[in-house]
């Protein structure tokens, strides 16, 4: 039989380029290596000649791309002796942390939004064993009491302050290149936390560099000396251009928004906590923030379940409903190569998804001609 090498997660597959040893015991649960999926029916029934992809990170272990950053986090986190991790959350981050803090044997704390967090992600965060602490008050102040408890108890942040998180969430943008065999022209993601986006320009940049200088001022993990680049794989960076929901939209305000509010709940955060990162990340790539309303947002992602088949939570449609309006508009150009990331699966968030279905459940008696009928008079 040929040889085969089973993928064993994103740690494994980019060694070389993430801050491990041949020591390091990796906690991963097979991450990364998700689909490029380019769409079909949109574009066409568009008109348009853009090729437009969406990467998946839904279909990640937990559902969400949260897991990239966590296995390099926690990973870190257990070579480093730590037997906590805490974290604050809108949901996918509660439930990764969990997910890999049951991987390594170690105990995972929690901070969610009372009632504000989507019941798929709240039911991971529980079943994982994690501790579940609900707080009256959102997303921002769970994050103010994550950083204030971490220096009063023995536990490692988790979030996207932790620098190990964005090492591992670069990997989205070198398996993007990998597949493509080159940096697409514009790369769209929704902006929450906008540790994203940053991430994302921090793995173009290493791909895209010849030596260890500094790849981007987005990146200060090697103190300016990067050294993960030097053996450059494209020539280019793609436009990086992020999407926020109007309700939580500080970028577009130039401020801070106090009590966010948005359909899409993992964006559902009014202080960013990578707000200088991605403001360079904007800069040096020539890229722009921008704003969908909720409406927008959900009817994009009912759009991508019923022309592509993809069904990814509110969130991760404002990527592709930013896009859609920018193509049309032109101000993303025909013939450019566009990459939206897709942050999370619908099943995060069913509730949201089932109020959107129009059409009610047929119920019919057990019976041939009452089955026959339903589907005959359904038939487009």
């Amino acid at each position: 039989m040929p040889e085969h090498t089973r993928y064993t997660g994103l740690i494994e597959h980019y060694r070389d380029r993430l801050p491990v040893t041949d020591e390091t015991r990796i906690i991963s649960l097979g991450e990364g290596n998700t689909p490029l999926v380019r769409l079909e029916n949109i574009p066409r029934e568009m008109g348009s000649d853009v090729e437009l992809y969406i990467k998946y990170e839904g279909l990640n272990p937990t559902g969400s791309f949260k897991d990239r950053g966590m296995t390099m986090a926690v990973t870190r986190a257990v070579e480093e002796g730590s037997r906590a991790i805490i974290c604050a959350s809108t949901g996918n981050t509660s439930a990764a942390a969990a997910a890999y803090a049951a991987r390594a044997g170690i105990t995972a704390f929690v901070l969610i939004p009372e009632g504000k967090i989507a019941l798929g992600k709240l039911a991971q965060a529980m079943i994982h064993g994690a501790v579940v602490i609900q707080i009256r008050g959102n997303f921002d102040d769970g994050m103010r009491l994550v950083k204030e408890v971490s220096d009063h108890a023995p536990v490692t942040i988790v979030n996207s302050i932790n620098p190990y998180r964005l090492q591992g969430q670069k990997t989205a943008a070198f398996e993007i290149v990998d597949e493509l065999g080159r940096a697409p022209d514009y790369h769209c993601l929704p902006v929450g936390n906008a540790g994203n986006i940053t991430a994302h320009w921090i793995g173009y940049s290493e791909y895209a560099q010849h030596d260890s200088a500094c790849v981007t001022g987005a990146c200060a993990f090697c103190g300016g000396n990067c050294q993960f680049s030097g053996k450059a794989v494209t020539d280019k960076r793609p436009v990086m251009v992020g999407y926020q929901a109007a309700g939580a939209a500080p970028f577009m305000r130039g401020a801070m928004v106090d009590n966010p509010d948005t359909v899409a709940t993992a964006i559902r955060i009014g202080h960013p906590q990578s707000w200088e990162q991605a403001w360079t990340v904007n800069k040096e790539s020539g890229g722009w923030f921008d704003e969908c309303t909720d409406e927008e947002i959900l009817a994009t992602q009912k759009l991508l379940t019923s022309r592509e088949g993809i069904f990814c939570e509110p969130a991760s449609a404002t990527s592709v409903a930013g896009a859609l309006r920018d193509i049309k508009s032109g101000k993303i150009p025909e013939g450019s190569t566009v990459v939206c990331t897709l942050t999370g699966h619908g099943l995060k968030d069913p509730d949201t998804a089932i109020r959107q279905c129009d059409e009610s459940m047929l119920t019919v008696e057990a019976e041939l001609d009452a089955v026959k009928a339903a589907i005959l008079g359904n038939m487009d």
